[in-house]
């Protein structure tokens, strides 16, 4: 068994985001789903849960009404080395009804916040030289989806 698991509650849309997630990862997997049974607390065959992978975090997925909602007290982190990864990333998880946020942050329709970093963005904000940081922070305070492309320009400014 593992460790640890991260369990995302959902209405009845268990099914759709397993499948949505999925299909936006490429390093990802479908691991099970089980259904209520008769007598449950939804209509039997429902999806009770449903486990996935996506890269190297496991998920599960658990219909259980419309008690709880996402907030961006959650979010998951993406660590994108090019644009064009940061695009992807973006431009999937906002299909659909997602929606923008600020500083490399969106909810997916859904619901679930995610943070798509690239990892120039990160390095660039440690460097050791602060005015620099601080320049890179002050470009990024300005974007919704992070543009690696103007995070450098204002690195080297």
């Amino acid at each position: 068994m593992k460790k640890m698991t991260a369990c995302l509650w959902f209405n009845n849309e268990a099914e759709e985001a397993m499948n949505f997630y999925t299909s936006i990862f490429k390093d990802s997997e479908i691991l099970n789903i089980s259904r209520y049974p008769a007598n449950g607390p939804m209509p039997e065959g429902t999806v009770m849960t449903a486990e996935f992978r996506l890269n190297d975090i496991t998920f599960m997925a658990l219909n259980g009404g419309p008690h709880f909602k996402f907030n961006e007290s959650v979010s998951f982190v993406v660590y994108c080395d090019t644009q064009e990864e940061v695009d992807h990333y973006w431009d999937n998880l906002t299909a659909g009804g997602g929606q923008e946020s600020m500083c490399g942050w969106l909810k997916d329709k859904f619901g679930l916040s995610w943070q798509i970093t690239p990892t120039a963005l990160i390095n660039r904000m440690k460097d050791k030289d602060k005015e620099k940081a601080k320049k890179v922070m002050q470009a990024m305070l300005q974007m919704r989806k992070i543009d690696i492309a103007k995070i450098e320009e204002a690195y080297n400014s």
